[in-house]
């Protein structure tokens, strides 16, 4: 079950800076806003990873923890609410009902977040902590650079983060806590009463581990982190709620939406209107933006990205942006709860994050067909192979010790990493002597090659001559890793140079032959220039056409190599 804990802001209450989400809950419809970002952001923590662990409901099944001064307050909470100081007769076997998992989750309800449940299943499945304390942390997501500078600003190394991440932190201001239930009902239940530090506190004596896990969390006290989360609301819902005016660049009649005097308006984006709102003519709305209860925009006045709040009024003429604009007294005058936003972020905070990679069309050759082209092949080769597989790994194992088949760790379609296999040709401990002999490497860039390499074996020597060591490559290409063709696979070490071209090449899955392996002229220090401009044409000219002729000269070259041998 998941308890949200939200404690009584600390800020400035002259300029509104205090108490924002108590203002937003309490306040129609901003809570409804709120809390369809809330939903949108928890349908993409990855609950069905985490269901045998944890039961992380969704926030209108979630139990509500607010502050013993919000009960004066007409506080909205889409689940059930307990106020403070009744938290302590909380049981968890009332949140959990018949179906109990071994954790439960307490969560910060200053900050909304998005978070890979993936990874954090894995944690709890193998930790023998009672309490992990959970961070969002924006920098482990995938598809990003990690510079490392040394004191002097120099760089002095990066890596390209192809997949979500987690890693240990200090236990400091923690997203969410999740804890054990018998450890919550046992040592911990009282302190949700105290609030959300005197349980991080509590659970310090407890064993605790501290964890950032890959995601992103907006600060609901800050005008940035609430006009984003009220976005993702109108956004994700601006197709089924009719009180949301779809995106439009016509004239419409506020009339239908608010039920004032019919006026000519211009709302643009999603806009969610409250009871009694007053339009008057010239005024433009521009969404994402929220109009509370009773409030009022002016002739010609201009509202973007902003909440008006309840009974507050936006001045003819005037225009408001990245905002949020309350009535402050009773008799309705208008002030400005907090200024012009300074960064709001972006509403797709967790969404996908694989915009670098080319992309084809579900029906396309490159996404579908490609595809089942490349199973039909794999298994044809393993079928004519099958009597000389056994044959080829019985010659590996007698002229060398070491196992019959070698596997690299490499990167394959979007940075996945996955296990290349083929038939060993060198000796054992082969990868430590590379960087003793890379100073007469006869190629440039990243990849090693050398002529008479004295780590290969005879046996091996011959594999690679005829290509006869590429063949187990056609179980990766049963396993969706590889394709028949495409670009070379290679290791993460590799991938670290020209960006572009490495993303590139990443949109494909890597290829058992490629159009860089029968083009390349293997001339002294073009060797990487070719393979980048071969690997990037092939994503580029991508085509039923091009793989079969790929194809052909690959075949003509194997016979001609197993003809050279004899």
């Amino acid at each position: 079950m998941q308890v949200i804990l939200v404690r009584e802001a600390e800020g400035d209450s002259a300029n509104g800076t205090a108490d924002l989400l108590r203002y937003a809950l309490s306040t129609s419809p901003v809570n409804d806003a709120l809390l369809r970002g809330l939903h949108h952001l928890w349908r993409r923590h990855g609950t069905r990873d985490l269901a045998k662990w944890v039961r992380w409901a969704r926030p209108a099944d979630s139990l509500w923890v607010l502050p013993d001064a919000w009960r004066t307050e007409s506080v909205s909470g889409p689940g059930r609410i307990v106020f403070q100081s009744d938290a302590s007769r909380i049981r968890v076997r009332e949140l959990e009902g018949r179906h109990r998992r071994p954790w439960m989750v307490v969560t910060n309800g200053r900050f909304a977040t998005c978070i890979n449940g993936r990874l954090l299943a894995r944690v709890l499945e193998t930790t023998d902590a009672d309490v992990i304390a959970v961070t969002a942390a924006t920098d482990l997501l995938a598809y990003q650079e990690k510079v490392r500078l040394t004191c002097d600003d120099e760089l002095v190394g990066y890596r390209r983060l192809y997949a979500d991440s987690v890693m240990p932190t200090p236990v400091e201001w923690p997203h969410h806590l999740f804890i054990r239930c018998d450890t919550f009902e046992a040592a911990l239940r009282d302190s949700l009463s105290l609030g959300f530090e005197a349980l991080i506190d509590r659970a310090k004596h407890l064993g605790i581990q501290g964890i950032a896990v890959a995601g992103a969390a907006l600060d609901l006290e800050t005008v940035d982190g609430m006009l984003a989360l009220c976005g993702m609301g109108l956004a994700d819902s601006a197709t089924e709620d009719g009180a949301i005016a779809s995106a439009t660049t016509s004239r419409q009649s506020a009339h239908a939406l608010c039920g004032t005097e019919p006026v000519q308006s211009r709302l643009i984006g999603p806009v969610l209107l409250g009871e009694g709102v007053t339009i008057e003519a010239g005024a433009v709305i521009v969404g994402p933006s929220i109009l509370c209860d009773g409030s009022t925009v002016g002739r010609d006045a201009c509202v973007d990205s902003a909440i008006v709040g309840a009974n507050a009024t936006v001045e003819a003429g005037e225009t408001i942006r990245n905002c949020v604009v309350s009535a402050g007294s009773p008799g309705g005058a208008t002030r400005r709860t907090v200024a012009q936003a300074k960064n709001v972020p972006q509403t797709n905070v967790c969404s996908d994050r694989k915009g670098v990679f080319r992309v084809w069309p579900w029906l396309s050759y490159a996404r579908c067909i490609k595809r089942i082209l490349d199973v039909a092949a794999a298994l044809i080769v393993l079928v004519l192979f099958a009597p000389v597989i056994p044959v080829i790994g019985l010659a590996i194992k007698i002229s060398s010790s070491g196992p019959v088949f070698f596997r690299h760790r490499r990167q394959g379609r979007h940075g996945r990493s996955f296990d290349c296999i083929k038939f060993r040709t060198m000796k054992q401990g082969a990868d430590k002597m590379q960087e003793k002999l890379r100073y007469i490497c006869d190629v440039d860039g990243p990849q090693f090659k050398m002529a008479d390499d004295p780590r290969i074996t005879g046996v091996g020597r011959f594999l690679r001559e005829t290509y006869l060591d590429e063949i187990p490559q056609f179980f990766n290409v049963l396993y969706g890793h590889m394709s028949v063709v495409g670009p070379r696979p290679s290791p993460e070490a590799e991938n670290t140079l020209c960006p572009s071209w490495r993303d590139a090449r990443l949109s494909v899955r890597p290829g058992i032959t490629g159009l860089w392996q029968v083009c390349r002229t293997r001339e002294p220090h073009k060797d990487f220039q070719e393979w980048i401009h071969y690997d990037t044409r092939y994503v580029r000219e991508l085509s039923p056409g091009l793989d079969l002729w790929i194809s052909w000269r690959t075949f003509r070259r194997m016979v001609e190599k197993f003809i050279s041998q004899f």
